[in-house]
């Protein structure tokens, strides 16, 4: 779409020039002090020298670059800004900024600049360089990097701004006050780098639709230089040769780095076949191809429903176990379990207590069955499968719950009972006096972004074996996974009252310490230190 909008709008048009002498200056000094340019490095050098004849000015003021991770974009951003504020540039006053969300993205090619003057006599005497700023006095010029909120900012006058990582951007407020401190210098330009991310609607998507308008040529042609690449379909990731339709660096002949990159990804993309938790940020950010809906369930029901395994009982009896705790809420649900390891699964005992009053208010657990309506649990025949236990109290008792737990350690060797935060300080006091340690997540939301993508390759392996819960399992389906800027995974509710996620909790606090139990056979081990003559 580029090339064939490029043709038809741009280089058909004879008002416009390329300063030639810049573009091969820009591209040497890049080569001679950062590193050699590919193709596809030159082609957008090209364009951010393109002139118009009827302003004495650039073309293109907004460059639009997003490509897969690893294509080298910081590296090109440093040397355009030592370039930019250096006198082949010539352009006096021409001061840039380096915004990124985070100071420690934004300081990276401050940082680069600064490392690569210090190695270099020549470079010194031409750029005075710290690590917050490089300056050189012959054109009065500087670049600094910002982070993206720009509350602070306004007077400045910029020759140049560069956007990096702008998919973790929600909307346009931290770049505004930047855009407006444009213009006051010759050859304004501004420019928004980055890979694709998980923000919806923000202000990556609203670009991305910008630069389909100008290559559609529903826009004016010189609105911004879009760059865009990615895969143009999933099925495109099984195929290597497609991949470097989302990152150039990856065409061939590949340059070192270029075969370096493409072994790394080559590895990931092996790895991701066992892990699937891995293909969402393989797409992502890797091909520049997410998924268009970013909300979804824990795991396919089919993965889900293959937890319907027997489950050994007698095998494990003895075993240490993880016990755990969702108690939310005293007024509707909570979920006890307890997960064991044995032959390289992992086995989840689960109990739930719910209040009757609310499972007679919303599930019509005390009406008569042909009266009830269709689209409610079926808590009755849950209570009948022993999965549940309905109290008939205005709240959950505490003691209840540790009681359910007491019964437990009558067969298996409790080693932790792991309990969230929020009702940690009315429920420790319960499992301590009754001889249980106690863990306490303190930062619940923190967990499911670490124990996510352990739960997602889990069920992808057949490693949970549940037995036949069906309460469990519609706690399963009820979970609605998001992912924040930063591609954290987070388990919330699809409904908030109705469609009870406790069951779930309870085994995700479960995966919290799971690694803590050995995946063998206490009863084996006595049996074969009893046959030992001592």
């Amino acid at each position: 779409m580029l090339i064939e909008y490029l043709q038809k709008y741009v280089l058909s048009n004879d008002q416009l020039y390329f300063d030639e002498e810049k573009i091969n200056d820009c591209v040497a000094f890049t080569e001679k002090w950062f590193f050699p340019t590919v193709l596809f490095q030159r082609f957008l050098f090209a364009f951010v020298f393109l002139y118009d004849t009827r302003t004495d000015d650039v073309y293109y003021d907004e460059h639009f670059w997003v490509l897969g991770r690893g294509a080298g974009k910081n590296g090109s951003i440093s040397a355009l800004s030592a370039f930019f504020i250096s006198p082949l540039n010539n352009v006096p006053g021409y001061n840039g900024s380096i915004v990124a969300n985070s100071e420690e993205q934004a300081k990276t090619s401050i940082t680069e600049i600064y490392n690569t003057v210090q190695g270099s006599e020549t470079l010194s005497d031409m750029f005075r360089a710290n690590k917050s700023a490089i300056e050189v006095p012959d054109t009065s010029s500087v670049v600094t990097y910002q982070t993206s909120n720009g509350k602070t900012k306004d007077g400045l006058r910029d020759g140049f701004d560069v956007f990096d990582e702008i998919h973790m951007y929600a909307d346009d407020s931290g770049v505004q006050v930047y855009e407006s401190g444009l213009g006051k210098v010759p050859e304004s330009r501004q420019f928004e780098v980055g890979s694709d991310g998980y923000v919806r609607d923000g202000y990556l998507d609203k670009k991305k639709d910008i630069a389909l308008q100008v290559m559609q040529g529903e826009l004016p042609p010189d609105t911004m230089f879009p760059f865009w690449c990615r895969l143009d379909d999933e099925s495109e990731v099984d195929n290597v040769d497609m991949w470097e339709k989302a990152n150039p660096m990856l065409s061939k002949p590949l340059t070192s780095y270029g075969k370096t990159l493409f072994r790394k990804i080559k590895k990931q993309y092996v790895k991701m076949q066992s892990e699937p938790s891995m293909r969402e940020e393989f797409l992502t950010k890797r091909m520049d191809l997410p998924l268009k809906d970013p909300e979804k369930s824990v795991a396919p029901y089919d993965q889900v429903k293959a937890t319907n395994q027997i489950i050994p009982y007698d095998k494990l009896i003895g075993h240490e176990a993880i016990g755990s705790v969702d108690f939310a809420s005293i007024r509707d649900f909570t979920a006890n379990g307890l997960t064991v390891k044995l032959d390289g699964k992992q086995y989840y005992l689960g109990h739930q207590f719910a209040r009757k009053g609310f499972v007679d208010r919303y599930y019509g657990y005390s009406t008569n069955p042909a009266d009830r309506p269709k689209n409610v649990p079926p808590i009755g025949k849950w209570e009948q499968q022993g999965l549940i236990t309905i109290l008939d109290e205005s709240t959950i008792d505490p003691q209840k719950v540790v009681d359910w737990f007491v019964e437990q350690r009558e067969k298996y060797l409790i080693k932790k009972v792991v309990l969230d935060n929020f009702r940690a300080d009315l429920l420790r006091k319960f499992f301590e006096d009754a001889g249980f340690e106690v863990v306490v997540i303190r930062n619940p939301t923190a967990i499911d972004g670490l124990l996510a993508p352990r739960i997602e390759n889990g069920f992808a392996s057949g490693l949970y074996v549940w037995g036949d819960d069906p309460l469990l399992r519609w706690n399963t389906q009820n979970v609605l996974v998001t992912i924040d800027s930063r591609g954290n995974k987070k388990y919330g509710k699809k409904e908030e009252i109705r469609r009870k996620t406790d069951g779930f909790k309870a085994f995700e606090y479960g995966q919290y310490l799971v690694d803590e139990l050995p995946d063998w056979d206490i009863g084996a081990e006595l049996d074969m230190i009893s046959d030992i003559d001592f």
